[in-house]
């Protein structure tokens, strides 16, 4: 994992939807040992990414996407992923974790989710992208599934703010899975490891209500783009 060299965000990090919520001691060790175990295990990995030439080269500050990600896939995604990038996050106790977190690896929060805070958080990640420099984030089959199916969040605000869609998928040879909605997966140490950026995409919709039509269709894009990134860990020949 590189650091990034690109500067802090003003005012996106808090985000106009996240509460300050105090963690006692215990929680804020865990969390700091945590972040380190994450280190050392992502550092472990024989790490690939594909597809992200033009993330490198593209201006400071153009050419904002929204990229979305299985819920399951975070972890690898997470560790290889290097612009600042905005996640939007729930507002609850989970989500003050998850914020914390997030911070440790070079991106912010944006509070909120389909349940509780959508609107606040969706004007928010917008912000974001017109104004910030940064990218945003979804897992659009979370917080609670069902697993690999595409809420609108992502489509809504990319179409609002005017920007393309990036999926991003993963692939390991050796993972554990939790036994979870979302079967989380862990790559064991020293696995093989492929991350993989699909091409930006603009959301081609008249209107909001369009654009929160195109849920299947971006399903069927993730998953396609994640056979491909599959079949290219596997045999070792480039993704077309």
């Amino acid at each position: 994992m590189t650091s990034s060299t690109q500067p802090p965000v003003a005012g996106a990090q808090s985000g106009t939807s996240r509460r300050t919520v105090t963690l006692g001691w215990r929680l804020r060790l865990a969390l700091g040992v945590g972040g380190w175990c994450l280190r050392l295990l992502g550092w472990s990995w024989r790490l690939r990414v594909e597809g992200h030439e033009w993330l490198r080269h593209r201006p400071s500050g153009h050419d904002r996407v929204v990229f979305t990600l299985w819920h399951g896939q975070m972890l690898p995604i997470l560790w290889a992923h290097e612009p600042r990038t905005g996640v939007v996050v729930s507002e609850h106790r989970d989500g003050e974790l998850i914020s914390r977190l997030l911070e440790q690896f070079r991106m912010f929060a944006v509070r909120g989710s389909s349940s509780k805070g959508g609107a606040r958080a969706l004007l928010e990640t917008v912000r974001v992208l017109r104004e910030t420099g940064a990218d945003m984030a979804f897992t659009p089959d979370g917080p609670r599934g069902p697993r690999h199916h595409v809420a609108p969040g992502a489509l809504l605000a990319a179409h609002r703010a005017g920007v393309a869609i990036v999926p991003i998928t993963a692939w390991a040879d050796r993972a554990w899975r939790l036994r979870s909605w979302d079967q989380f997966e862990i790559p064991k140490p020293f696995a093989r490891v492929v991350v993989r950026y699909g091409s930006p995409e603009p959301v081609r919709a008249a209107d909001a209500r369009q654009a929160a039509m195109l849920t299947d269709a971006l399903s069927v894009r993730m998953n396609e783009e994640l056979q491909r990134t599959a079949d290219w860990g596997r045999t070792g020949r480039r993704a077309p």
